[in-house]
C-alpha cells in the first residue's frame, strides 16, 4: 500500500486543508491519489472535500465509511450513539482504496492520541496502517509544545515522522509564528517539508512523490 498518513497538533490543525493540497499535486503530476478519512464525527465536511479533491471518482462512504453525528472523539461519539466500531474495517478501508489507486492520502482524526475507543488511539490506527507519517502543525501560540509532545510520543511507538507541514492559521504572524518553524525542526530534527500560507491554494508535489517513493 503506498501514500501518507496525515495527522495534525490539534483538531483544526488543518489535515484536511494539507491532505487536498497534497491530493492536488499529486494528481496534477497524474498520480492517481484519492483521499481516506475513516471517521468523521459532527459534521461531514472534510469526507466531501476528500472526495472532490480525490477528483470526484471514489463514493463517499469509501472515502468515509464511519460518519458519527456527536462532534466528539470517537470514543465518546460511540458511547452516544451507541455506536459498534470495527477496529479492523478502518485499515482494510484504507487497503481496499489502495487496491483500486495508485496512492491514498489518509486523514487522522483530531490529534494524535485521539481515542477511537477505550484502548485504540489515532496513534494505534497510524501504525497499523504503516504509512509514512506527515504531521500538520497548526502553527500558533503553543504549537511547539503540541508538536514536540506529538513527536515524543510517536518516537515512544517506534514510529519517525516523515515530516511536517507548517500550516499558518493568521495572516499576521508574530513572533511565535514566524520562530516556530525553525525552533521546531532544531529541537525535534524533523524536517519542515513546507509552510502553507494561509489561503495558499497550490503546493509542490516532489516532496511527497519522494516520501510515497
Amino acid at each position: 500500500m503506498k501514500g501518507l498518513f496525515i495527522t495534525g497538533t490539534d483538531t483544526d490543525a488543518g489535515k484536511t486543508y494539507v491532505s487536498n493540497l497534497i491530493l492536488a499535486a499529486l494528481r496534477a503530476e497524474n498520480v492517481d491519489a484519492v483521499g481516506y478519512k475513516a471517521i468523521c464525527c459532527g459534521g461531514r465536511e472534510d469526507a466531501y472535500a476528500l472526495q472532490k479533491a480525490s477528483g470526484g471518482e471514489v463514493e463517499l462512504d469509501r472515502v468515509n465509511p464511519y460518519w458519527m453525528r456527536t462532534p466528539a472523539a470517537p470514543h465518546v461519539a460511540g458511547m452516544f450513539e451507541n455506536f459498534d466500531l470495527d477496529l479492523g474495517s478502518l485499515t482494510q478501508g484504507c487497503r481496499d482504496l489502495a487496491a483500486d489507486h495508485e496512492v491514498v492520502i489518509a486523514e487522522g482524526i483530531g490529534g494524535w492520541m485521539v481515542p477511537i475507543s477505550k484502548d485504540y488511539m489515532v496513534a494505534d490506527y497510524a501504525r497499523d496502517l504503516g504509512l509514512p507519517v506527515i504531521l500538520v502543525v497548526g502553527n500558533k501560540l503553543g504549537a511547539l509544545s503540541h508538536t514536540l509532545l506529538t513527536i515524543q510520543s510517536m518516537r515512544a511507538m517506534g514510529i519517525e515522522p516523515a515530516g511536517m507541514v507548517f500550516n499558518n492559521l493568521v495572516d499576521e504572524l508574530d513572533t511565535a509564528t514566524i520562530t516556530n518553524k525553525g525552533i521546531a525542526e532544531d529541537l525535534t530534527g524533523v524536517e519542515v517539508i513546507t509552510d502553507v500560507i494561509r489561503g495558499q491554494e497550490s503546493i509542490e508535489a516532489w516532496p511527497f512523490m519522494e516520501l510515497i517513493g
